[in-house]
């Protein structure tokens, strides 16, 4: 039993589970019935996603600059330190020892993501991540 991070809309591993989308939005244009079958996301988890301003604050940040990673790594911890979304990163962490399941995010790049960040935070609970 295991927790994967993943890029939603990739084909889906085998073993891989249900898929959580950990994304502020969902994808424009693809109706809720098909988010599944694209291999996007069978839940949507907004909760574990990024604030509307920190999006920003990284988007405006040129390519490369760490010292913006960073800033947006401390904004998207301090979010995820709330009572409500620590909750569910505890419950996360809990699951990933008795099933399998996926949290992912679209964007490209999983260095410069919440989602590396996310896989983090669930390490640091003792998620079992694969």
């Amino acid at each position: 039993m295991a927790l994967r991070v993943v890029r939603l809309g990739t084909p889906r591993a085998r073993g891989e589970g249900l898929r959580l989308g950990t994304v502020r939005f969902p994808p424009r244009g693809v109706p809720k019935r098909e988010l599944a079958s694209r291999g996007i996301y069978d839940l949507w988890l907004p909760e574990l996603a990024p604030s509307a301003e920190a999006v920003r604050a990284a988007r405006r940040a040129p390519e490369g600059d760490e010292r913006a990673w960073k800033a947006f790594a401390r904004r998207y911890r301090k979010e995820m330190a709330a009572p409500a979304p620590a909750r569910l990163l505890d419950l996360l962490a809990a699951l990933s020892r008795q099933t399998d399941f996926s949290v992912g995010c679209y964007c490209p790049d999983a260095s410069r993501c919440h989602r590396s960040l996310l896989r983090e935070l669930l390490a640091e609970r003792g998620a079992r991540l694969r």
